[in-house]
Order: structure tokens, then C-alpha cells, then sequence
């Protein structure tokens, strides 16, 4: 039951008062339209490259404050390499990074001289070191000389003469399921080349022949290391031919931004098999649009966690930030496939399925590699 007390005076008024006429129905507010993934993309990218502006701004100037650049011997001067050449150049190189440990040491920084130090052991086959700021460093695993099947690997963000020691030991897991599958297969893997049957002779390359970007800095959102890079890597590429001839089987396997690299890098690329694992994208829309000879593969791994890279690029105050379509789309047209359930760093990890298909692409055993 509600109760209702008398209506005072100013509520008496205000009930006898005229009601004033409605107003006419105006329009509703317009709503924003909904953002586009575009836009959203481009908002998120935005945060980030703020994010990365301020860490560069904080961080490198510290970063710079409390590690000094070490200074360090300029690289061998030496003649493109021949199978003739090649003990030469390794000599010189191992003899290179003993004086840049030297350099490094008198200097205070023990952690560059210790890999400085490791490179210069006579068992390391060097055909470029330059200990020089990040430091560059091109090693082959294996025999080049007598190499018919070589694979060149390119590294991606925060790979330096600090952290080279895992970029090889992906090479070296490569290398050993080379010969494991090799010796496995027995006489099934033997081909022709240069005019005689033989069974398969493999190196490994680890190409450290670019400045890196960091993985937290405004450098790996573009393709300006890539396209520095792109140059040396084809230059690169020739200069390997001199030495194992137009027959050999090259594959060239790019990981993280290192496809970017060889995106770059692809058009008239002297190569046979290109695979590009655990990308943010190469900067074309297609594998044909790489405008390359060679077969396009692409990998990634279930837990990598570039999956979450938008595969877009956009123009941000005058520079091209982000790298395109996604390599392991259908709509990208390359050959996927199957990298496991590995994580960004995996793709060469021994006993991986991932691992096992890169070493069945160097070989080219394409029939044996299995798709995603």
C-alpha cells in the first residue's frame, strides 16, 4: 500500500501548470562507425612504436652509458674465396677474432672476449669475422669445399657476436641430421653431379652478415636493416657459387626477421629452395611477388608467438612499419609446411619435426617433407 501525503502548494502549481507541447523527434546521435581492422591496427601500432620510442630513448642512451663501444681490429682483407682459398680465409678469420679478444680483454669486456676467444679455436672454419661493433661473423660447418648440397642460414633479431653461440648451435643440429639422414638412407640418397654418382656431401652456413635489429627497438618494426642487408646477402650468395659451382644444391632458410632479409633479397637470388620459418612477413603480398627462381617454403611452429604480428603494413610518419601477408596463408601461395608444436626458438631444435623437414628441403628430398 502506498501512501501519499497531501500535495504541497509548489507541487499543486506545478501540477496545474499548462503541459508544454512536445518536441519535434530529432535525429539520434550518429554512432562512430565501427573501427576497421586497418584502424585498429594502426592504433595498436601506434602504442607500440610509442612503447619502442620511449625504451629506445631510456634504455640504449643507459644502455650506451654503462657498455662503452669495445673497439676492435678491422677485418682480413681477402679475395673472394675459392675451394682454393678456403684454409686461407679460415686462417686469417680465426687469427682476426684471437686479436679482437685480445682488444676486447684489455678493454674490460669479458663477454665479448670470450666469444671472440671461442671463435678463434682451430676447429672454426670463418669465412668472414669482423669483431667491430655488434660484430659480424659468416661460418661454415662442414665441408665447403667438396659441398653439393648447402644450406645458408639467415638469423633474425638480437643475433651479435654475444649471442651467436645459439644461432650456430641451430646450425650444427642441422648439420648433424644432414649426415644422420644421410647415413640412414644409406646409397637411396645418391645423385649426380659433375658427371659421377656420389652420395651427398653437406655444409652448413651461418650468415651473421647483416646489423641485427633488436627485438625491442624501433628498427625491427621496418625493413631498413633488410634493406642494407639484402646487398651483402646476395653478394654473398655469389660469392658461394664461385666456390661450389652452378650445380650444387643452395637452400636458404631465414627465420624471424631474416625473412624480411631475404624477402628482400629473393629476386635473382642464385638459389634453389627458399624456406622462411617463424615470419612476420617478407614485405610482399605473395610468394610470386618475391619475384624469386627458387621454391618458396614457409613453417611455424603451434607456440610461436609471431602468430599474434598483425600481417599488414602501413605508412607511420613517412616510413613503411610492418612486413605484409602472412607467409603460411594459402593466399600466399608457398609450400607449408608441418613445424610442430615448437616455440619461436625451435625450428632447429634436435629431434623436432620442423628440423627434420629443413634438412629434408637442404637435401632435396621434397617428396619426404610433410605438410601442415
Amino acid at each position: 500500500m502506498e501512501l501519499r501525503g497531501k500535495p504541497t502548494a509548489a507541487e499543486g502549481a506545478t501540477q496545474a501548470a499548462p503541459t508544454a507541447p512536445p518536441l519535434e523527434p530529432s535525429s539520434p546521435p550518429r554512432e562512430p562507425p565501427p573501427p576497421t581492422s586497418h584502424g585498429r591496427f594502426l592504433r595498436r601500432l601506434s602504442r607500440t612504436l610509442l612503447a619502442a620510442l620511449v625504451t629506445a630513448a631510456v634504455v640504449v642512451p643507459v644502455s650506451a652509458a654503462a657498455r662503452p663501444r669495445i673497439p676492435a681490429p678491422a677485418p682480413a682483407a681477402l679475395a673472394p674465396p675459392t675451394t682454393a682459398t678456403l684454409d686461407k680465409a679460415y686462417t686469417a678469420n680465426r687469427a682476426n677474432a684471437a686479436e679482437a679478444s685480445r682488444v676486447a680483454a684489455a678493454h674490460g669486456d669479458r663477454t665479448r672476449a670470450a666469444a671472440d676467444r671461442a671463435m678463434a679455436t682451430p676447429s672454426r672454419h670463418f669465412l668472414t669475422f669482423d669483431g667491430r661493433g655488434q660484430g659480424l661473423a659468416v661460418e661454415v660447418l662442414g665441408d665447403l669445399a667438396h659441398a653439393d648440397r648447402v644450406a645458408v642460414l639467415v638469423p633474425g633479431s638480437d643475433t651479435t657476436l654475444e649471442t651467436y653461440g645459439r644461432f650456430r648451435a641451430g646450425a650444427a643440429a642441422l648439420q648433424d641430421r644432414l649426415n644422420s639422414l644421410d647415413h640412414r638412407h644409406g646409397t637411396h640418397g645418391t645423385h649426380r653431379i659433375h658427371g659421377s654418382t656420389s652420395r651427398p656431401h653437406t655444409a652448413v652456413i651461418t650468415w651473421l652478415g647483416y646489423e641485427t635489429p633488436g627485438t625491442v627497438s624501433t628498427t625491427v618494426l621496418t625493413t631498413g636493416r633488410a634493406e642494407n642487408a639484402a646487398p651483402r646477402l646476395k653478394g654473398f650468395i655469389r660469392e658461394l657459387r664461385g666456390v661450389v659451382g652452378e650445380k650444387a644444391h643452395v637452400s636458404l632458410l631465414c627465420h624471424s626477421y631474416g625473412t624480411v632479409v631475404c624477402g628482400r633479397a629473393a629476386r635473382g637470388l642464385d638459389v634453389d629452395d627458399l624456406a622462411l620459418i617463424g615470419s612476420p612477413g617478407t614485405g610482399a603480398d605473395s610468394a610470386a611477388a618475391l619475384r624469386a627462381s627458387a621454391r618458396i617454403w614457409a613453417a611455424r611452429g603451434a607456440d610461436d608467438w609471431i602468430v599474434n604480428v598483425p600481417h599488414v603494413h602501413a605508412d607511420l610518419f613517412g616510413t613503411t612499419v610492418g612486413f605484409g601477408a602472412d607467409p603460411v596463408s594459402p593466399a600466399f601461395g608457398a609450400h607449408v609446411f608441418a613445424a610442430g608444436t615448437g616455440g619461436h626458438s625451435d625450428y632447429f631444435k634436435p629431434g623436432s619435426v620442423s628440423l627434420d623437414n629443413l634438412a629434408r628441403i637442404v637435401l632435396g628430398d621434397t617428396s619426404e617433407v610433410t605438410r601442415a
